[in-house]
């Protein structure tokens, strides 16, 4: 088996690892759990237009002919001149702990630099999630500070931690490089 991360295109048969990531507890896990949700969103949004789009985006996150999970990607208007991107990731338990989630968001914030005119892409996670701070410190995001009573979960509000990478960080010849399945 292929064991390198890559980031592909959502695929129709992507459907029920989308769902699973997003809607399943036993899934989510104990960060990510936000009740359940329609089962036909992301159907619609793909067939709308492939869960790509001038306002962000999801790719699958896979291992050879594995589906590991997936990466999103939503505009976030900081003033009226311009934006950023906001971008999150979610993988599956069985992929969890092997620097999945932090290869995935390096090649998404490659992908996003090159692809796009953006300065600055932001992440957030609750701030118990020491994995996912790990994980975008590595992926090379520099924490920026705490945001109080920020997301809503399991009937109270929890504090998150914001992280962000500057256009400035990622070496520009990381951005000229194009992973080989990206070229397919």
């Amino acid at each position: 088996m292929d064991d390198q991360v890559f980031l592909r295109p959502v695929a129709e048969d992507d459907m029920p690892l989308l769902y699973r990531l997003t809607s399943d507890p036993l899934a989510t896990g104990q960060h990510e759990w936000f009740g359940w949700r329609d089962p036909g969103r992301f159907r619609r949004q793909w067939v709308e237009n492939g869960l790509l789009g001038d306002d962000g985006g999801m790719l699958i996150v896979a291992a050879g002919d594995q589906r590991l999970g997936f990466v999103s990607w939503r505009k976030h208007l900081i003033a009226g001149t311009s934006h950023c991107w906001v971008i999150g990731a979610a993988v599956a338990p069985e992929a969890r702990g092997r620097g999945t989630g932090t290869e995935a968001q390096r090649q998404l914030v490659r992908y996003l630099f090159a692809h796009t005119q953006v300065n600055r892409i932001e992440a957030s996670t609750e701030i118990t999630n020491i994995g996912e701070q790990r994980a975008l410190e590595r992926a090379g995001f520099t924490r920026e500070g705490v945001l109080r009573g920020a997301t809503f979960q399991g009937g109270r509000w929890h504090d998150a931690v914001l992280y962000s990478v500057l256009r400035d960080d990622v070496s520009p010849q990381d951005l000229a490089e194009i992973p080989e399945r990206e070229q397919q």
